[in-house]
Formats: C-alpha cells, structure tokens, sequence
C-alpha cells in the first residue's frame, strides 16, 4: 500500500487534502503553511506548482499561479520546497501541475526528482488515462501514484478507464468547470459518486467548490475524501496574517468530517 493509499486507511475517517499554490503569497509562506495544515487535521497537501495556463483552475487559483510565476517558482524550485517541508510532517504530498511542465523537464528526470524530494503523487488535469501510460510507467518505477481525474460528463467508458488505472486515488471533480468557491454543491453529486462506486476500489475524493464545513460534511457522506484549495488560498492572501485563519479554517473542516 503506497503512503496516498495508507491515508484512506483509517476505518469511519474521512480524509481531508488541501491545496496551496506553491510561492502564494510567497515561497516563506509555503513553508510555514504546509506543516501547519498536517498540524491541524490534514491527512494530505497538495502542491500547486504555478503554471501560466492553469486550465483547471479558476480565478483565485490563476491569481495566485500568476503571482507565484512573477516571485520567480519554477519547477525545480517547486522540488526543493517539497523536499524542504516533507522533512517537517509525516503525511504525504501529492504535486498537481500540468502536463507541459512535466514533458519539458523530462519525465524520468521529473518523477526521479519528486521521489527524492519526498512527493508521493501527481495530479495532472490536462493528461487523459487515454495518453498517461507513458508518465504511468515512469511513476510506477518511481513508486508515485498518478492520480486521474473523473467529471460529472464522464462516461462510463472513461469512469472504467480511471478505475483501471489511477493510482492513490480517484480525484472526482465535483462540477463541469473549474476550481472556486461556491454557495452550494452542486446536484446529483451523490449519484455520480454511485457511478463511480460501481466500478472502482481506490478510494474517491471530491474537490472543486467546497468551501464550508457542512459541504464538506455532505461530501463525506458519500467520499472517501475532501479536496479543499480555493478558500485556503484566499485566505493566504494577507500574507502576514493568514496563519490563525487558516488554522481556524482547517480545524474546522475536520471537525466537520469528524462528526458521528
């Protein structure tokens, strides 16, 4: 069982992963909130590395990508914060990124660098199950997971697909369109989990738009884990003061998973 895989283990506990932009607001702040989410209930943290075509990600998230890329993040700069903050927790780290940085840094000298920087995982939005069995090798000798995601329009084909072949994981993408914050989830979440209940045994969790405690209660009705990325991020923004907020934000969310 990889380390991702390990973190859904636990019986009655719903997992709950959260999204920073790596260098948002600045590269200090990445290394000061990372291991204050693994202190207050996160079982994994996702590490954006800016990207100037975020396709998946909406406002929030682009500002942050954009500001990220302006502070000078690459990469390779992404790799040395990780290695950095993986020796400061013991939960896993999973990169969400794009395909183009990726191909352009070489994909065996890539997934060799995140195993060594401490990285458990990929999530790439932009690369289907379809073109990912080139990257799926190269991770599998690495001992990443790459994680695949699943849309509400996907078809039954393609939920098939993903259940064969992501690892870690099920990343289901809780609405047609981007990250962001929203009033409320969106309808027939339950019966798109369901979908893809009947074919798949990795864990599933849900992200894009949730945003509150109770979405997140909801959600755990239903998922094996919470995604949450955009209200963080907003709240990172007062760069000097974001610590007791998120802490306050996080506390609260796993409180809300942690319900009877």
């Amino acid at each position: 069982m990889t380390r991702i895989a390990s973190a859904f283990d636990q019986p009655a506990h719903t997992a709950l992963v959260a999204y920073i932009t790596v260098g948002y607001p600045s590269i200090e702040a990445t290394l000061k909130v990372v291991p204050l989410l693994a202190g207050s209930g996160c079982d994994m943290v996702e590490l954006g590395i800016p990207f100037s075509d975020p396709l998946a990600d909406g406002t929030t998230i682009q500002k942050a990508s954009f500001c990220a890329l302006q502070n000078g993040v690459t990469p390779r700069l992404c790799l040395e914060i990780a290695r950095q903050v993986s020796q400061m927790i013991e939960i896993p780290l999973v990169f969400m990124t794009y395909f183009n940085p990726v191909f352009s840094y070489g994909l065996g000298e890539f997934c060799g660098a995140c195993a060594s920087s401490g990285v458990d995982g990929l999530i790439i939005p932009d690369l289907p199950p379809e073109e990912g069995m080139e990257l799926e090798a190269v991770t599998q000798r690495h001992g990443l997971d790459l994680i695949y995601l699943l849309a509400p329009t996907s078809t039954e084909e393609r939920i098939r697909l993903v259940a064969n072949r992501s690892r870690g994981f099920i990343y289901l993408v809780s609405v047609t369109g981007v990250t962001g914050v929203r009033d409320k989830l969106p309808p027939g979440l339950d019966a798109f989990v369901g979908r893809v209940r009947k074919m798949a045994c990795q864990p599933i969790c849900v992200g894009f738009g949730i945003s509150t405690p109770e979405q997140a209660r909801q959600v755990a009705e239903v998922a094996d884990g919470v995604i949450v990325g955009s209200r963080i991020v907003q709240l990172m923004e007062a760069e000097d003061e974001f610590m007791t907020p998120v802490q306050d934000f996080v506390r609260g969310m796993r409180a809300a998973l942690d319900q009877p």
